[in-house]
């Protein structure tokens, strides 16, 4: 497995694991034990980057991964969030974002119990909370990383003057955003801000979740409590319109043998060597197939055909609800 840097020093995989469906999202929790020996066998392939959150599950994925990675915690890089106020207790969500000092410290303590660790790799604050200046959330971190208790700060979904005073403040590693074929936001402000000031780049979703493999058309029913039933470009309508998307990345895949999925990673992985996608699977064949993408080599005449037909699609639906849209930064 192919290395990248994130930031100025966080070594991981190119190609990470995203953990978060293990446990909630895209329907049922899996089997734990099931996951337990995914998780090993993405470590045996080469995988050192995995992904969490307090809030997946919520809690239930932190512990998963703190139980699957013990006997390996040192050689591997863990990421998890912190930013919402969620109920100790229950689980249940009891308001918005919660970036305050104080609840970040516990976050902080909650999440390296249910890791089994002593350390956080790369904390992300999972989401702006505007009732908190930057300043303080970035402050609180570096006392952290001061106590030892966390390694790297990261940012998700923030936009660029964000990062910017969060940088000032406390140097950001790495920032995760959705980026993909399906989803190109980040390119038109963010990836440059992340090159000028040395920041790596965690893209999530990025298989367009689920929907750049080719396994999903208008006809496809979600699971009730899939969070893609209440995605606007998830919408009947809208997939169908927007497999054209699908056709152009099935197309160079074939002429690249490679599969649909393996194909937009790879184009991702081109895009700058400071990328590391995460994504998630809760099946031993696609993680296979998706770690397989590195091997994928596209020229810079692929590149530039993929680009060129790809924006001369017009893709249909928003990317996520308005409720969510309106605590990101993009």
């Amino acid at each position: 497995m192919q290395k990248r840097i994130l930031g100025s020093n966080l070594e991981v995989s190119a190609i990470g694991l995203g953990c978060m469906s293990m446990s909630s999202g895209y329907g049922p929790p899996a089997d734990r034990s099931e996951m337990i020996r995914l998780v090993h066998a993405a470590h045996g392939h080469g995988v050192t980057h995995f992904d969490t959150a307090e809030a997946y599950g919520p809690f239930a994925n932190e512990e998963l991964l703190g139980e699957a990675l013990r006997p390996i915690r040192e050689r591997v890089v863990v990421a998890t969030k912190f930013g919402f106020d969620i109920d100790p207790a229950t689980g249940a969500r009891t308001g918005g974002a919660n970036s305050r000092p104080e609840h970040i410290r516990q976050v902080a303590e909650a999440s390296l119990m249910r890791l089994r660790t002593d350390h956080i790799d790369l904390f992300y604050q999972h989401r702006v909370d505007p009732a908190v200046p930057i300043e303080d959330v970035a402050g609180t971190v570096k006392e952290l990383i001061a106590a030892g208790k966390v390694k790297h700060f990261g940012l998700s979904e923030a936009g660029v003057g964000t990062i910017r005073r969060a940088h000032a403040v406390q140097p950001v590693t790495a920032v995760q955003s959705e980026y993909s074929l399906f989803w190109r936001g980040p390119e038109k402000e963010l990836l440059p801000v992340l090159e000028e000031l040395g920041i790596g780049f965690v893209p999530f979703s990025p298989l367009g979740a689920g929907f750049l493999t080719g396994t999903i058309d208008q006809n496809t029913q979600f699971h009730p409590t899939d969070f893609r039933n209440l995605v606007p470009r998830f919408s009947p309508e809208a997939r169908k319109a927007n497999m054209a998307l699908v056709a152009l990345v099935q197309a160079v895949a074939a002429r690249k043998g490679a599969t649909p999925a393996q194909l937009a990673l790879a184009w991702l992985l081109a895009q700058k060597p400071w990328v590391a996608p995460i994504p998630g699977t809760t099946k031993l064949h696609r993680l296979e197939e998706n770690l397989g993408a590195v091997n994928v080599e596209l020229t810079a005449a692929d590149l530039q055909e993929i680009d060129a037909a790809s924006s001369a699609l017009q893709l249909e639906g928003a990317r996520l609800p308005e409720v969510a849209l309106q605590m990101t930064g993009l």
